[in-house]
């Protein structure tokens, strides 16, 4: 571990949202929350965080609808009242720690298997029927379903604010609804909500300028991309900066106050001839502040977890470096703040020799 980890605990903000540090808790999928409402073991459980110097928490994915958004067993909503006045007492409990948290809206799109949920004689939506290019499922979504996904998404942002949250994020990775759109493999619209990148981000830029025009100016809205995708991990929806470029202007415009950057291993490189991560690009080219994430403090990355792996911590120096030099803002860390509350503490306090292994395990518990 690095003698200095200063720069990880240094205050940023996000628009009107000021951190008291630069870590960030990654959204990661619990499935502890039957009849889609958090209960107090949840609220509890991200309280700990708080206590223990998280800068920013984010939700694991949180539904904006209680039909086509997922088919995952125990994954809460934003929809029912139960279900808002559960995630109250999380946002409050989390503040009452002098904390900070936002809700990750998830639409799981193509990756909804009806058959495993509640609707099962409801196709899943997707920008073209695809959830594995060139094999198509479903029928592409319709003007009107388009529209009703914008709708749900702006309201359950507006729940998230209303719920006392301190921000949004909208899940815009790894081949789900949005991401959908995004990536040219599943896209093969003809229509203004497909081809270019303008038609492709149509939907995200829909979600985020309407969202901004009722939530107001001061709540920080936060979209996650992914160039790697569920069913291609060597995926790259931009293949070059320009493209990236091009993807993330109308999100922009839109009004997005940040952008999470998720990527396998966070030090990996987006693009030849330069060794800017994917978080340094999305900096770069547009100046908004960025949130890397990938295998932070442990030794393997995320897969390899489900093959049995155990990952032991690992050296924070390559991600001091490149912080330091100013390549991304904030800092997400998945496995690490789910196997132990105390992460960013024990790190703060220099205590690494308490660092815990992480092991598949982990997610069997709610601690």
């Amino acid at each position: 571990m690095p003698a200095a980890t200063d720069i990880l605990f240094t205050p940023f903000s996000i628009g009107e949202m000021l951190l008291k540090n630069r870590i960030v808790m990654a959204p990661m999928t619990r499935s502890f929350s039957p009849g889609n409402t958090p209960g107090e073991d949840v609220a509890a459980y991200y309280r700990r965080r708080a206590e223990a110097s998280v800068g920013l928490i984010v939700s694991e994915g949180v539904s904006p609808n209680a039909v086509t958004a997922t088919g995952t067993p125990n994954i809460p909503n934003i929809v029912s009242g139960d279900a808002k006045a559960a995630w109250k007492r999380v946002a409050e409990g989390v503040r009452a720690a002098n904390g900070k948290m936002g809700l990750q809206l998830w639409h799981e799109g193509p990756f909804r298997n009806p058959e495993k949920s509640e609707h099962p004689d409801i196709p899943s939506w997707s920008a073209s029927g695809f959830k594995v290019p060139g094999k198509p499922l479903w029928e592409p979504m319709s003007e009107a379903e388009i529209e009703t996904a914008i709708d749900e998404f702006v309201a359950a942002a507006l729940a998230t604010k209303e719920a006392g949250f301190d921000c949004v994020e909208f899940h815009g990775a790894h081949s789900y609804l949005i991401d959908n759109f995004f990536w040219a493999e599943t896209n093969r619209r003809t229509d203004k909500w497909g081809g270019s990148w303008a038609g492709r981000t149509r939907l995200a830029a829909q979600i985020i300028s309407r969202t901004r025009a009722k939530i107001g100016e001061d709540f920080p809205l936060i979209i996650r991309i992914s160039q790697w995708k569920m069913q291609d991990y060597e995926a790259r929806a931009a293949a070059t900066p320009g493209e990236l470029e091009e993807w993330l202007a109308p999100m922009i415009e839109a009004g997005i106050d940040a952008i999470h950057c998720s990527q396998r291993r966070f030090w990996g490189p987006a693009f030849e001839g330069s060794d800017l991560n994917f978080a340094g690009w999305v900096k770069k080219l547009t100046g908004k502040p960025t949130i890397a994430v990938g295998s932070v403090g442990l030794s393997t990355e995320f897969s390899a977890t489900y093959a049995g792996e155990v990952s032991k911590p690992a050296s924070l120096d390559r991600l001091v470096e490149m912080m330091e030099r100013g390549d991304f803002d904030l800092i997400a860390v998945g496995r690490a703040l789910l196997q132990d509350p105390e992460w960013a503490e024990k790190i703060r306090a220099g205590r690494t020799d308490e660092l815990m292994e992480f092991s598949r395990t982990a997610f069997e518990t709610l601690y």
